[in-house]
């Protein structure tokens, strides 16, 4: 387990992301969600985040029904504030939010500290549990000065009275995860897809700040969405089709770690888990198979020489931090 900055919390070098038990995308069963939930804690993971965004409260709910099958202490939890759900009255679906479910509720953006408290407040009845470990502001990007002026301290001030364990901020960009890591006391950010085998724009600024100030970094979008796991024309990346270039890199990369007797999956994990900044790497997952997976992947032995190939190709940074050949990962 990896302790989060200077905070008390602790968490697992793999992580799971409740968005696609949300139904991202398309439908998922009941059934199933509880089992992904169920089979990432047999392979030894205990760190679990969600948000009121992810399928308009239906991930939180599914986590939550999920993991009070085990004790309170032995996980750590993670939601997410900025985003508030208000019911509303129209009928339809949520996919243009990105969810397969009953457009029940709309999203308000708030980083008030009221709306900070109720968004909390409601993310616990949901989840069913009396505290989470974690909060972050959710998706900042459009409304910088009102997350930092407000919403900032309204977390800073809920971990002051010990509502929760850590603060920090989870987004899809480095930039702005780069000024809450010098400008605030944040224990955690959360960075997706900005880490990854096909993009290291968070290796100039916000993984050394991190380091630095000793604050952890969480990585999600390991596989980019789509295109690092299985790359192939008509892939996604970054919730979109991938361009044709990058779907030649990713095929130039899966082939090199077929050479090195791995695979893509596995090399796209190890390389974020492998900066001393980063805490824990998140994966999303629809079911147990693709838990256990990942589970595998991250387990999974690279060899010296496929950093070794990358570097001399030009596929890889000579500063980015890689495994060592003795390394071994376990979830925990």
């Amino acid at each position: 387990m990896n302790r989060l900055g200077g905070s008390g919390v602790e968490v697992s070098a793999l992580s799971f992301g409740a968005a696609a038990i949300g139904n991202l995308y398309t439908e998922v069963g009941e059934a199933q969600a509880h089992e992904a939930v169920e089979a990432a804690w047999q392979r030894g993971v205990r760190y679990f985040d969600t948000a009121p965004h992810y399928g308009l409260g239906l991930s939180e709910r599914r986590l939550g029904a999920a993991l009070r099958e085990h004790p309170r202490d032995r996980y750590t939890v993670s939601t997410k504030v900025g985003r508030r759900l208000e019911p509303a009255d129209g009928t339809g679906d949520d996919l243009a939010g990105g969810f397969a479910v009953p457009a029940t509720h709309r999203r308000v953006w708030d980083f008030s500290a009221d709306g900070i408290r109720r968004t909390l407040e409601s993310s616990l009845e949901r989840l069913g549990l009396d505290r989470v470990d974690v909060v972050y502001l959710h998706d900042p990007d459009e409304h910088a000065e009102w997350a930092f002026r407000e919403g900032y301290p309204a977390l800073e001030k809920l971990r002051s009275e010990g509502v929760v364990g850590a603060i920090g901020a989870g987004m899809n960009q480095a930039e702005m995860l780069t000024r809450f890591v010098r400008d605030t006391d944040v224990d955690v950010v959360l960075c997706a897809g900005r880490y990854t085998l096909l993009d290291q724009s968070a290796l100039t600024g916000l993984l050394p700040a991190a380091h630095e100030r000793g604050v952890s970094v969480v990585i999600g979008g390991a596989f980019n969405s789509g295109l690092l796991a299985n790359p192939k024309p008509g892939a996604t990346y970054n919730y979109t089709a991938a361009p044709s270039e990058l779907v030649e890199r990713a095929l130039r990369l899966k082939s090199v770690a077929h050479r090195h007797g791995t695979t893509l999956r596995a090399a796209a994990l190890a390389f974020c888990a492998a900066h001393p900044a980063v805490a824990s790497v998140l994966v999303g997952a629809r079911s147990a198979h693709e838990v256990r997976d990942c589970a595998h992947q991250f387990a999974a032995h690279v060899p010296d020489g496929f950093w070794q190939e990358l570097r001399a190709k030009g596929l890889l940074p000579a500063d980015a931090p890689v495994p060592s050949e003795e390394t071994s990962k376990e979830p925990s």
